[in-house]
C-alpha cells in the first residue's frame, strides 16, 4: 500500500460546457431570442446610465421582414423595458407591431445604418457621458489599452451636423461615415456601435464607452504610451470580431436576467 498522493484525473475537455450562439430551428424562434437580447441590453444601458431623457436607442433586425426593425417605444426608461413593450418599425419610421411612438429622429439614424449595411443586425446609439466627452474633442479612440484595440482601424469619427438629426441626408451621411466600420464617433453627440447580434453591439458599446473614459483619464493624469501599429493590429485580430464580443457579452446578460427576469415578459 502507497501513501503517494493521487493525481486528480482532469476532465475531458469535450465534456467541458462552452456557451456560443445558438442556432434556431424556426422564424418565431429567432424573433423571440433577439426581442429578449434587444429588452436586457436596454435594462443594462440604464443601469449603466446611458440614458438622458428620451434619447437613446438600441435596434435590431427582424429575422423575417428584414427591412423592419425592433426598438424601444418613446418615452419609456430603459430600466422599464420588457419584450412585450418592444415595437417592430419599418424602414420609414412607421410602427407596425406596438402600440407607442418611436423617436423618429433617433430612427432615421438606425434605419439608415440598417439599410446601408445588410450584414449588420443590431445598431446601439445611446448617451453616455464618455462617449460625448471624447465626442466632444472630435478625436479617435487611441491604441493604449488591450481592449480598445478591437476598435484600432475599425472606428471613425464623423463631424458633420451636431444638432437633432430629422432628415435622411443626415441619416445616411452618417451610415457612410460608418462604412464597414464596428463603431463611429459622432461629434459632439457620442457613440454609435453595430454587430451581428443585439448581444455585439451592446458589447461594442460597452467597451467603447470604457475605452473613452480611459483615454480621458490617461490625457489628464499624463501622456499616454500607446502601443505599436503591428501589436494593435494583432490584438484586433483576437479580440476584435463578433463571436468574441458575443462571448464577452454573456456574464452581462446572465446578470441582468437573472436580477431582472420580468424583463423577458
Amino acid at each position: 500500500m502507497t501513501n503517494e498522493p493521487r493525481t486528480p484525473t482532469p476532465v475531458p475537455t469535450d465534456q467541458l460546457r462552452f456557451t456560443m450562439p445558438p442556432q434556431h430551428s424556426s422564424l418565431p424562434d429567432e424573433r423571440r431570442y433577439r426581442k429578449e437580447r434587444l429588452a436586457a441590453a436596454l435594462r443594462l444601458f440604464g443601469r449603466f446610465g446611458y440614458e438622458e431623457g428620451v434619447a437613446g436607442h438600441i435596434t435590431v433586425r427582424d429575422p423575417e421582414f428584414t427591412d423592419c426593425y425592433w426598438v424601444n417605444p418613446f418615452g419609456m426608461p430603459f430600466g422599464h423595458v420588457t419584450v412585450s413593450d418592444l415595437l417592430l418599425v419599418n424602414q420609414a419610421g412607421q410602427v407596425v407591431e406596438g402600440r407607442s411612438h418611436v423617436n423618429q429622429a433617433a430612427f432615421v439614424v438606425h434605419s439608415s445604418v440598417h439599410q446601408a449595411r445588410p450584414d449588420v443586425v443590431a445598431v446601439a446609439h445611446s448617451r453616455s457621458v464618455h462617449g460625448r466627452a471624447l465626442a466632444a474633442l472630435g478625436e479617435p479612440l487611441e491604441p493604449i489599452t488591450q481592449e480598445v484595440c478591437a476598435f484600432f482601424e475599425d472606428h471613425a469619427v464623423h463631424g458633420g451636423a451636431t444638432g437633432v438629426v430629422v432628415d435622411e441626408a443626415e441619416g445616411r451621411a452618417i451610415a457612410a461615415a460608418l462604412g464597414g466600420y464596428k463603431g463611429l464617433i459622432l461629434r459632439n453627440r457620442g457613440l454609435l456601435t453595430v454587430g451581428d447580434s443585439v448581444d455585439a453591439a451592446a458589447w461594442w458599446f460597452i467597451t467603447m464607452e470604457r475605452a473613452a473614459q480611459v483615454q480621458l483619464t490617461a490625457r489628464a493624469s499624463g501622456k499616454p504610451v500607446p502601443i505599436a501599429r503591428a501589436d494593435a493590429l494583432r490584438t484586433r485580430e483576437q479580440l476584435g470580431n463578433d463571436l468574441v464580443a458575443w462571448i464577452n457579452y454573456q456574464p452581462l446578460y446572465l446578470q441582468i436576467t437573472r436580477d431582472e427576469p420580468d424583463l423577458l415578459s
